[in-house]
């Protein structure tokens, strides 16, 4: 960790942006958004020059979802901000062989046509995270146990690419999301009560 390298200080300012984006997530505040499309931008230049192009071509889903994720918490409850709500168990009988296929295939393409570290596993990043961010989107309390996940596996695949501050990054992102499940779970509950609460005056 360098401080007048110029490579870490793009993975420095990455991980500022970013790391405030999801802190401001777990506190269910719309300015994630903005914050995270400046980290993502940055990031794809940090995964590009450690050829991690599953994460590059991510930050770019990011961006693209993030603007319509920042609507759809503002405006996407007809004209009201979106609650919080749990995900059908039933969802899950389609999710969990997508995300099994997608990453297969994603790193099976990676195989063929880069020079790609770790395809699979960085494929395995890519396809879960997009699966989080659209359930976060959403305003899915299980987007959490998700996010849980793809830190638990980053980690590893950063630190074993030399992006150890990154990697340092997403165990506080993996703290984070722990907490951030169980203040979600809180706020899902006080929408239920006040519902009640309403619907009994």
């Amino acid at each position: 960790m360098n401080l007048s390298d110029p490579a870490f200080q793009l993975e420095l300012a990455a991980n500022i942006a970013v790391a405030g984006s999801i802190l401001l997530a777990g506190r269910n505040n719309v300015h994630t958004w903005w914050l995270g499309i400046a980290g993502c931008a940055l990031f794809a230049l940090v995964f590009e020059r450690s050829h991690l192009y599953a994460d590059m071509v991510l930050q770019f889903f990011f961006i693209a979802i993030s603007v319509l994720g920042w609507w759809q918490w503002l405006r996407g409850d007809h004209g009201a901000p979106l609650p919080i709500t749990s995900l059908r168990p039933r969802a899950w009988a389609w999710l969990a062989p997508l995300a099994v296929l997608a990453t297969f295939g994603y790193g099976w393409m990676l195989t063929r046509l880069t020079n790609a570290y770790a395809p699979y596993v960085d494929s395995a990043v890519l396809v879960l995270s997009v699966i989080a961010q659209l359930l976060m989107m959403r305003r899915k309390l299980e987007s959490w146990w998700l996010w849980l996940l793809v830190n638990s596996i980053a980690v590893p695949l950063y630190y074993s690419r030399g992006l150890h501050l990154t990697s340092i990054l997403y165990v506080g992102f993996w703290i984070n999301a722990l907490v951030a499940q169980r203040h979600w779970r809180r706020l899902m509950r006080g929408q239920a009560d006040a519902s009640l609460a309403d619907a009994g005056g």
